[in-house]
């Protein structure tokens, strides 16, 4: 599990050297234990960018960064993350988000069709503004549980795996230890 976030997360230096990164939290960056790869710091950070990706207001990367120094969980994954929403899966998501906390709100939803005007922004936001960020808000809280568990449960499967293969392995030297024993043994005797 280490080895896998290990070598799909970005390079430290790679967030580091960002200028805007750097711009806002400046030396924040350089505590270690934002770049510590262990089951809590990994289950903070899938949890924080699983979050904020659902947040529906634009400078996700930012606010998983803070978010991420703020409770010193791993910061790569938490900025990675937030492109679980990205240009294509926005729209859906958010619809979804959107009927979702219409539902919860007990309003009807209204038919949308999409525009890319500030008109249609600003009109359309101001109708469904409340169900959205309800909607939103459940969404981010339900994904970002589901993904710290899922870290977590992963973590110690892969823990009781590897510890099954090292008592496996000292079965198999104990075996191979006895095995020389009793030949050994045998070539006394005779």
């Amino acid at each position: 599990m280490k080895k896998f976030f290990k070598h799909s997360l970005p390079h430290i230096s790679l967030f580091k050297s960002h200028p805007k990164l750097n711009k806002f939290f400046g030396k924040l960056l350089h505590n270690p234990n934002l770049w510590h790869l262990n089951r809590h710091s990994l289950a903070g950070g899938m949890a924080v960018g699983l979050f904020v990706a659902f947040v529906p207001f634009p400078g996700q990367m930012l606010l998983a960064a803070g978010l991420a120094i703020l409770f010193s969980v791993n910061l790569p994954l938490s900025v990675s993350l937030v492109w679980v929403t990205n240009p294509l899966t926005i729209p859906p998501a958010f619809y979804l988000a959107y009927k979702l906390g219409a539902m919860l709100l007990g309003l009807p939803t209204q038919a949308l069709e999409f525009g890319f005007s500030p008109e249609w922004f600003f009109h359309t936001l101001a109708n469904i503004w409340q169900p959205l960020l309800l909607g939103c808000f459940v969404f981010a809280s339900i994904s970002a549980l589901i993904g710290y568990w899922l870290v977590i449960f992963l973590w110690r499967l892969q823990v009781a795996r590897l510890w099954q293969i090292r008592r496996e392995k000292r079965r198999a030297q104990k075996r191979k230890l006895a095995s020389l024993k009793m030949t050994q043994t045998s070539k006394i005797k005779f």
